[in-house]
């Protein structure tokens, strides 16, 4: 009796639940573009010229900023995007590239270790050095970008967990 009965709870609850963890996933933050390519960076470092002018969405870590007159240029070690665009830092790097974006960038807005998301078409590459070994960076032309707040990283991803029996957890 008492397992029929807790059987139809579980029943009754598990799409609730579901809906509740669906519902927490915050949107993502670019229209997915129809023509964006699924390359990573390393796979775009090996043939540039096959993807040039093609729309990207990438994220990851900021590793430096550098300006110039008429331009920024902030390097990124990239990360796969989670399904609301937020790069998945615990996940292993896959690749280096550079986001061009026009005019300045305030070095203080775009903090080296921050994590970043932007929007843009692929526009060559660069030789250049990663310590002293050497590197070819896919540069992006940025049409968007968001650094995510640690507040924004955290949405979405809860503390609470579903299962039978009894547990204390500490967060």
């Amino acid at each position: 009796m008492h397992f029929r009965l807790l059987s139809r709870l579980i029943r009754l609850a598990a799409p609730v639940a579901l809906l509740m963890l669906v519902a927490c996933a915050p949107a993502p933050i670019y229209k997915n573009t129809a023509g964006a390519i699924d390359a990573a960076p390393f796979q775009v470092a090996q043939t540039p010229e096959r993807f040039a002018g093609e729309p990207v969405i990438w994220g990851g870590r900021i590793v430096q900023v550098k300006n110039f007159p008429d331009h920024s240029e902030i390097e990124l070690l990239a990360y796969p995007l989670d399904s609301s665009q937020r790069p998945k830092a615990n996940d292993s790097g896959s690749g280096r590239f550079i986001a061009m974006m026009p005019g300045y960038a305030e070095p203080l807005d775009y903090r080296t270790g921050s994590l970043m998301t932007v929007s843009g078409k692929l526009s060559g590459s660069r030789a250049g050095k990663v310590g002293q070994a050497n590197y070819v960076f896919p540069l992006v032309s940025v049409a968007q970008s968001h650094v995510w707040t640690a507040e924004q990283m955290r949405q979405g991803h809860n503390n609470i967990s579903f299962g039978l029996g009894l547990g204390v957890g500490i967060h």
